[in-house]
């Protein structure tokens, strides 16, 4: 009898439902249904604005399948070194591809937002905007907001969002604030198109799908409030410049709302979603004879503690075969979240994203259970800001880490899930997807 691949090759099988997630989430798969037809009016202008790590991505497959003809001009931005290669023989793409910095923004970013509100001057109601809009666009798509005698300044920002980054705050808290700092997320966008009629077109990344968390929703009205974003700065100790704080408390700052004129003709349509990829991924397994299941898309919490739950989870269906029997699959997504913990003086941060901090938790939690292998890797390809998609965990992985002198604690209480699962060759590695439907975790109970 042959061995099934999920006991032969664990890791290639869970390599592989990961790849089916990402495959679904494509954008050459799944955006062409989703568009608009072209304005038929004569001289109508169709142009494409987007942000986000599935920027380029989307762009082109939305060029493949645009009518022959059909006029067609735009600016999207992505991440550095998230362009996907060309066909060398196709033809000269007519969006503009521009590149800036994630999760930080930067002046890149900055020059882009400038330029996409320019390109909306002088549009009419016979003129078609398709918005592609992707995770990470929050930091892409940064324009500052600014007033009479002052204003958000690009350092400002970068400051308030590297606190907000490390506090633990989860994505819809993140986002509340950057929204009322911006003079292009949170609604600005559309109301900039307006007369125009807005078609968004929507690659969630964010726990629920909120069109309003996605990207900040620069396209879609926004339901929280100045004194939200204000609370939140609070709760989590970021100081923010006298002039900003009172502007916030006066609400001067205030996003455009639901039933606002700008937003008439607008709609959002959902391109993929993380669900849509975790089915994929439990049709995949299941089509290689493994029951899977899926817990849920829309996880969050902090990620050390959340991949502890799982180990619990994993340990109840290995040893008693409950809730769940083995083998099995279980699948989650969403986004959780990771806490920088404070380092004595002179001691600096690890290195490393959710994906990694959640497999330390996996793994300490987990005790070496026989038969358990997990792999647990960022959609995007990328765990943080660094060059690694997540991480794997095995058996035997904590032995071989004590046997290597790796003190799984130690690394844990400094956030340094990248040098952990480095020195134990446990990295996984994918570089850009194009795509970005976040958080993927697959734990193989045999």
């Amino acid at each position: 009898m042959t061995t099934p691949r999920y006991e032969s090759q664990p890791r290639e099988f869970l390599e592989m439902l990961y790849r089916t997630a990402v495959r679904a989430a494509l954008p050459v798969h799944c955006l062409a249904a989703h568009l608009p037809s072209p304005p038929t009016h004569p001289g109508a202008r169709t142009l494409v604005l987007g942000a986000g790590k599935a920027g380029g991505a989307m762009a082109q497959a939305l060029e493949a399948a645009w009518p022959a003809g059909a006029a067609l001009e735009g600016l999207v931005v992505t991440r550095y070194g998230h362009v996907p290669p060309r066909n060398p023989d196709a033809a000269p793409p007519r969006i503009e591809l521009v590149e800036a910095a994630h999760p930080v923004p930067d002046a890149a970013g900055l020059a882009a937002a400038q330029r996409m509100l320019a390109l909306t001057v002088g549009l009419t109601e016979h003129d078609l905007v398709i918005c592609l809009i992707s995770g990470g666009g929050s930091s892409l798509l940064t324009l500052p907001a600014q007033w009479a005698g002052g204003g958000v300044s690009l350092m400002d920002k970068q400051r308030i969002n590297r606190a907000l980054l490390a506090s633990g705050a989860t994505i819809s808290e993140i986002n509340c604030v950057r929204k009322h700092l911006s003079a292009i997320k949170g609604g600005r966008l559309a109301a900039a198109c307006a007369p125009a009629r807005v078609v968004t077109l929507l690659i969630s990344d964010v726990p629920g799908d909120d069109p309003t968390v996605i990207a900040s929703g620069p396209t879609v009205p926004d339901p929280t409030t100045c004194a939200q974003a204000l609370q939140i700065l609070q709760r989590y100790g970021v100081d923010v410049p006298g002039d900003l704080a009172q502007r916030l408390q006066s609400g001067a700052l205030e996003t455009p709302k639901p039933g606002a004129p700008g937003f008439a003709k607008s709609t959002v349509r959902l391109v993929a979603t993380p669900q849509q990829s975790l089915v994929a991924a439990a049709n995949a397994a299941r089509a290689a004879g493994l029951t899977a299941y899926i817990l849920s898309d829309e996880m969050e919490g902090e990620s050390r503690e959340v991949g502890r739950v799982h180990a619990a989870l994993a340990r109840a269906v290995a040893q008693r075969g409950q809730p769940f029997a083995r083998p099995c699959v279980i699948l989650s997504g969403g986004e959780t979240t990771v806490t920088l913990r404070a380092q004595a003086p002179g001691v600096t941060s690890g290195r490393g994203g959710r994906a990694g901090e959640f497999c330390m938790g996996l793994l300490q939690s987990l005790q070496g259970q026989a038969g358990v292998y997990a792999l647990a890797a960022d959609t995007d390809g990328i765990d943080g800001v660094e060059d690694n998609a997540g991480a794997w965990v095995d058996p035997d992985s904590l032995v071989r880490a004590q046997h290597m002198g790796l003190n799984l604690d130690q690394f844990l209480d400094r956030n340094d899930a990248y040098e952990f699962f480095s020195r134990l060759g446990n990295l996984f590695f994918t570089g850009p997807t194009y795509t970005n439907v976040n958080d993927f975790r697959a734990i193989l109970v045999l």
